[in-house]
């Protein structure tokens, strides 16, 4: 990164009761790997697509008797916006580093067991990818280690 890039910036505020409307939209920031910046305040490199993902959640925090703001913005400091940048791209990391081991360990499993497993591990690699935001290196070994997985399914078949 060189500079200092635009992010889409959604401040909330949601009542305590019920608590259905908080969870949906703890569920939905992190299905979009959204970094909370603080409470109440979360962001996203600003692109279309995270723009009206988070109009969206904001309109969800109205309905719910909540307020909401969606802000665009900059950090004030290239440091800044490469801490966020970290943290976003240590939590895809995590998460790849965690489907590796899974993809992994269960080419160990029965040939059934693995085929399910290996369906599941795509549909999370691809919800991943989805929040890689700054291609985070562990992305081709994902890959890599799903497919492998999908090879010894495919021997199995064959």
């Amino acid at each position: 990164m060189t500079g200092v890039g635009t992010w889409v910036l959604l401040a909330y505020r949601l009542p305590r009761e019920p608590s259905t409307p908080r969870i949906a939209l703890w569920r939905n920031l992190r299905r979009l790997g959204a970094a909370q910046l603080l409470d109440g305040l979360v962001a996203l490199p600003a692109d279309s697509r995270t723009r009206e993902q988070l109009e969206w959640l904001a309109d969800s925090v109205l309905e719910s008797g909540g307020e909401a703001i969606l802000w665009m913005g900059q950090p004030g400091t290239a440091a800044q916006e490469r801490g966020i940048v970290e943290k976003m791209r240590g939590a895809v990391a995590a998460e790849y580093a965690r489907l590796i081991e899974e993809a992994t360990a269960s080419s160990s499993q029965p040939a059934g067991s693995r085929k399910r497993t290996l369906a599941r591990l795509r549909r999370e690699l691809r919800q991943i990818r989805r929040r890689d935001y700054f291609s985070a290196p562990q992305a081709g070994p994902a890959s890599a280690a799903v497919e492998a997985l999908a090879a010894s399914v495919a021997n199995v078949a064959a």
